[in-house]
C-alpha cells in the first residue's frame, strides 16, 4: 500500500492543454495571459482540474481552477459529463447557501478547445485530505493533527452537509431527478442499477454486487423522507480547507435530489472505506473520527432530523462505490495497470465489508448497537 501507484485517468498532456486554454481565453479575454498551469495532486478519479493564473485588468479573479470533463480516451468512470449541470448546481449553491463553494465564472460546453466541455471557477487556497495513500495513513497532516484538531474539522464538515439540506431551496434541485419513474429515492436506486448495467456490459458480471440491489429491495424504508439537494459526493476529500475549517466545497457532479441519507451515508461509508484499508495494512488510522454514531448526533442536533435508514443508506453507499470501483479497476486493466481475475468480485476492495453490511454483522462487529 505504501508504495501502490496512482493509476492513470488520462491520456491528455497538461502543456498541450495549458496552450489551448491560453488560446481559448484569449478569445474570451483579448490580451490575457496564463501563467503557471498546472495539474492538482489531489486530481481526481473522474473528472480533470487544471490550476492556472489570470493576468488581465477586467478578469474576476487571477487565481483560477477549471474543471474539465474526463478524457474520453481513457476509459472514463461516468457514461456522462455534463458540466453543464455541474455549473448550474454550482451557482444555485452559491445562491442560495452560506457554504464556501468556489465562485464559477465560464462554461465551455463546446468540446473543440480542449477536447471536452469545462467550466472555470474561482481557485481555492488550502489542504484537502488526500486520497492516495489516504488520510487515514501515517504520513499526511490531518492524520498528524492533534485530536481537538481533527474534532473541529469534523464538526465543520458535518456542519456544511447540514446546512446545505436546511438552506437549499429543494424544489430547485428537481431537475436533477433521472428521467425514469418512482419517488426520488428509487430514481436513484434505478438510475445506479443501469449506470451498473454500463459498467459490466460485454464483461463478467459482479455476483457482491448483484445481491446487495436485491437486499436494498428487500429493505427499503418504509418512509423515504422529504427529499433535499444532495451534495452526491459529500465527504471531506472534496473540500477545501484552511487550516481545519472549510474553505471550498468541490466535485458537484453526482449531486441529487433526494433524501438526506444518500449524503450521511456516503460521508460515513467512505470515510469507513479508508478506515478499513488502512487497518487491512496493520495501521490503527484514525478510528475515533468520523464515528457514524457522532455524524448522526451532530447532524441531528443541527438540523433537527434524526437519521433514518442508515444500514440502508450506508450499504447503498458501499454498492455505489463497489460499482465505481469495477470501472475503476477494469480502466486499470485497459491501460495496462492490472489483470481481469477469475473471480469479478476481486476487484471490489471492500467486498468483505459489503458483504458483512448484507448479513447484518458489520456494523454489530465496529461496535454499533443496531
Amino acid at each position: 500500500m505504501a508504495t501502490a501507484p496512482r493509476p492513470r485517468t488520462t491520456t491528455r498532456d497538461p502543456g498541450e492543454l495549458g496552450r489551448r486554454l491560453a488560446a481559448w481565453l484569449a478569445r474570451r479575454l483579448p490580451g490575457a495571459r496564463v501563467t503557471g498551469v498546472r495539474v492538482p495532486g489531489s486530481n481526481g478519479m473522474s473528472s480533470e482540474t487544471l490550476l492556472f493564473d489570470l493576468d488581465h485588468p477586467d478578469a474576476p479573479v487571477t487565481g483560477c481552477a477549471l474543471r474539465l470533463a474526463a478524457d474520453p480516451a481513457a476509459y472514463t468512470v461516468f457514461p456522462v459529463y455534463d458540466m453543464a449541470r455541474q455549473h448550474r448546481v454550482m451557482s444555485l449553491v452559491g445562491t442560495h447557501t452560506d457554504l464556501p463553494v468556489p465562485h464559477v465564472l465560464w462554461l465551455e460546453e463546446d468540446p473543440a478547445p480542449l477536447g471536452a466541455p469545462f467550466f472555470v471557477m474561482a481557485r481555492a487556497e488550502g489542504r484537502v485530505p488526500p486520497d492516495v495513500m489516504p488520510y487515514t495513513y501515517e504520513g499526511n497532516w490531518l492524520h498528524a493533527a492533534s485530536d481537538e484538531e481533527r474534532a473541529a474539522l469534523e464538526a465543520a464538515s458535518i456542519g456544511v452537509v447540514a446546512r446545505l439540506h436546511e438552506q437549499f431551496p429543494a424544489e430547485q434541485a428537481e431537475f436533477l431527478l433521472p428521467a425514469v419513474e418512482g419517488s426520488p429515492l428509487r430514481r436513484h436506486v434505478t438510475a445506479q442499477r443501469a449506470y451498473y448495467e454500463w459498467v459490466v456490459d460485454g464483461l463478467p458480471r459482479s455476483p457482491l454486487v448483484e445481491e446487495a440491489f436485491r437486499w436494498l429491495e428487500d429493505h427499503w424504508p418504509d418512509e423515504e423522507g422529504e427529499p433535499v439537494l444532495c451534495w452526491g459526493d459529500a465527504r471531506i476529500g472534496n473540500i477545501v480547507y484552511d487550516g481545519f475549517e472549510p474553505a471550498a466545497v468541490l466535485d458537484w457532479e453526482m449531486a441529487a435530489h433526494g433524501p438526506r441519507e444518500l449524503d450521511l451515508g456516503w460521508t460515513v461509508y467512505l470515510h469507513r472505506f479508508f478506515q478499513d484499508l488502512t487497518v487491512s495494512f496493520g495501521q490503527a488510522g484514525l478510528p475515533d473520527f468520523l464515528r457514524r454514531d457522532a455524524i448522526e448526533e451532530r447532524y441531528a442536533r443541527l438540523t433537527g432530523h434524526t437519521p433514518r435508514h442508515m444500514e440502508f443508506h450506508t450499504l447503498y453507499a458501499a454498492l455505489r462505490h463497489a460499482v465505481v470501483m469495477l470501472r475503476i479497476a477494469h480502466r486499470q486493466v485497459h491501460f495496462g495497470e492490472a489483470r481481469v481475475p477469475e473471480d469479478p468480485d476481486a476487484l471490489i476492495l471492500h467486498r468483505a465489508s459489503l458483504d458483512a453490511m448484507m448479513r447484518g454483522t458489520y456494523w454489530r462487529d465496529a461496535g454499533y448497537a443496531g
